[in-house]
């Protein structure tokens, strides 16, 4: 085969071995002068071409080595020979060391500038290794995120609040003023990072061999990075540092906070907690966003007969409503969303917490303090005598806070609170066990909310799920009458999204303590009578909402039974 004489190099020989046509290489040729690329990455994005087969011929036409990336962990990279602004300028990327030889990934071996600045930057002796063009621009995406880089800082915009005063020079793990640097601008980074992710927690954990740092987002969690081992007790130090603990003393668990700010007017909240493991201090930081209490009561994801109930019950001038779920469910920001809704300048709220997640003006809130006597019954005990209209309660733990928290709701008081059980029936035999009378019980609760959170598929990228046969949706619980109209959809993943979901959206069962479940409660019945009685009211289970969401396309079946199903 003959080809155009303004056709040379790589692209003649590709279209001789009829890998591509002659077309298709003048547009790459044209494409790669235009935009200062590399004549193999034109190639590939035009998008009518094999990269495996690119990648499998210039491998050996060059006398290289041909790797398949995707038979590579990330956690692979040789992370002390990764240079960030390389990443970002140069389309190859360190895959292996041995000895003195850094084995760098590219696409394209007529352009040697790649390799000439890795071996400038490492001091080492470079060998090229020919990999997919298309496999390649997506690895160094990921290396380039999870990448324990710690050039980048926050940048002019942002400030940290932080009390350096307890900084000891003569601390081993204390960053040097050689040193210091670097490591501020790791942990700056990361609290950006997550940030920006939409993360709610961050773990950093030191092992034997390892040292990882996790984001907890759309409530999974996920590793970004490994940083050297060697700089584990120095950014716990750091961290430490910033929370305002005891740099010293590694024997005990420590609590602290960190504020971030984000602007002139907005400022973010680390809750964090340190706890002494075999290998060092595990450090977790729970990211506590106050805009998150301001969404309102329709982005919470309840249903119109659901947000009803809830907003009725706020609207009693007495009584208790209890919300129920795991450690995190969303309890907190239900709780506060209610407080929004009755935070009047004609209203006087005070709450005890355990700590005060967000703060709220107008709410006089307590940090309660077992040590120094200051628990959730004392705290009530307090607020009862400073003439209260609302009280929220953090958590219901013991028979003395539950049974001044039943009082004050019977005696002309609003009374919110958490418990931790599995659904609503179960919040009402928790109390009973607890030794509150049943009597009592049933006066002074008005409203139980039994919550979890699940992932909401990306609306940008989800499709319709058409292998699931409908004996299986039947079995899953949905009605044999709506499954042949069913439109079930499943998570993709774009770029706009996490793995195919974007943010959570919440699942409830909203109990009205009725005429009948109170007459059920004062006769002593238990967690099942009570939810056949629920049932027999067409009040939705937990089960019962998720299905009702994947029905309307918000949340996918899987997500669905991870979060309801026994």
């Amino acid at each position: 085969m003959t080809t155009n004489s303004s056709l040379s190099g790589i692209a003649r020989q590709l279209v001789n071995q009829e890998l591509i046509d002659e077309a298709t290489a003048k547009e790459a040729l044209a494409t790669a002068r235009e935009t200062g690329i590399e004549f193999i990455s034109a190639l590939v994005g035009t998008g009518s071409v094999d990269a495996k087969a690119i990648a499998q011929y210039v491998a050996a036409d060059f006398g290289l080595s041909c790797f398949d990336l995707d038979s590579l962990s990330i956690r692979s990279v040789p992370r002390d020979y990764l240079n960030e602004e390389l990443l970002k300028s140069q389309n190859a990327v360190p895959i292996a060391k041995r000895g003195s030889r850094l084995f760098v990934a590219i696409s394209d071996p007529t352009n040697s500038e790649p390799l000439d600045k890795y071996k400038f930057s490492s001091g080492l002796s470079v060998e090229a290794v020919i990999v997919e063009e298309n496999k390649l621009a997506e690895f160094r995406a990921k290396v380039q995120d999870q990448s324990d880089a710690i050039g980048d800082g926050l940048g002019s915009n942002f400030d940290l609040e932080v009390d350096e005063s307890e900084l000891k020079d003569d601390d081993d793990d204390v960053p040097s003023d050689e040193d210091e640097t670097p490591v501020v601008r790791f942990v700056n980074k990361i609290l950006l990072d997550a940030i920006k992710r939409g993360a709610s927690d961050i773990h950093v954990e030191p092992y034997e061999k390892i040292f990882r740092i996790r984001f907890r987002i759309d409530g999974v969690l996920e590793e970004v990075t490994h940083p050297p081992l060697a700089m584990a007790g120095r950014i716990t130090a750091r961290i430490k540092v910033m929370s305002r603990m005891d740099i010293s003393e590694r024997r005990v668990p420590q609590d602290g906070r960190i504020k971030l700010k984000v602007s002139k007017t907005q400022a973010i909240d680390f809750r964090v907690n340190t706890c002494p493991t075999l290998f060092g201090e595990k450090t977790v930081m729970r990211i506590l966003d106050p805009s998150s209490a301001q969404l309102g009561i329709d982005a919470l994801g309840y249903e119109p007969e659901q947000k009803k109930l809830y907003m009725d019950a706020l609207a009693n001038p007495y009584g208790m409503i209890l919300v129920t779920g795991p450690t995190g469910s969303g309890k907190t920001v239900s709780l506060y969303t209610g407080l929004n809704i009755l935070n009047e300048p004609d209203t006087n709220i005070s709450t005890a917490e355990d700590p005060a997640e967000i703060n709220l003006a107008g709410i006089n809130q307590v940090n309660v303090n077992a040590k120094a006597g200051l628990t959730f019954a004392e705290a009530l005990k307090s607020f009862l005598r400073q003439d209260p209209d609302v009280i929220m309660v953090g958590e219901i733990r013991d028979l003395e806070t539950a049974s001044i928290a039943v009082k004050a709701a019977q005696t002309g008081h609003m009374v919110l609170s958490t418990l931790h059980t599995n659904d609503a029936p179960q919040t009402l035999s928790r109390l009973i066990n607890m030794g509150v009378p049943p009597f009592n019980i049933a006066t002074a609760v008005s409203l139980i909310i039994a919550q979890r959170l699940g992932r909401r598929l990306c609306s940008s990228c989800k499709v319709i799920d058409t292998e699931i046969p409908k004996d299986i949706l039947i079995s899953e619980g949905f009605s044999e009458d709506i499954v042949d109209e069913l439109e079930i959809y499943k998570p993709v993943g774009c770029p706009k999204c996490n793995r195919g979901y974007k943010g959570r959206v919440g699942i409830y069962q909203v109990m009205k303590i009725s005429e009948e479940i109170g007459k059920i409660i004062m006769a002593g019945g238990n967690a099942i009578e009570i939810a056949h009685q629920a049932k027999r009211e067409k009040i939705p289970d937990l089960r019962e909402s998720a299905l009702k969401k994947v029905a309307q396309g918000v949340m996918g079946l899987e997500e669905a039974n991870r979060v309801t199903k026994d």
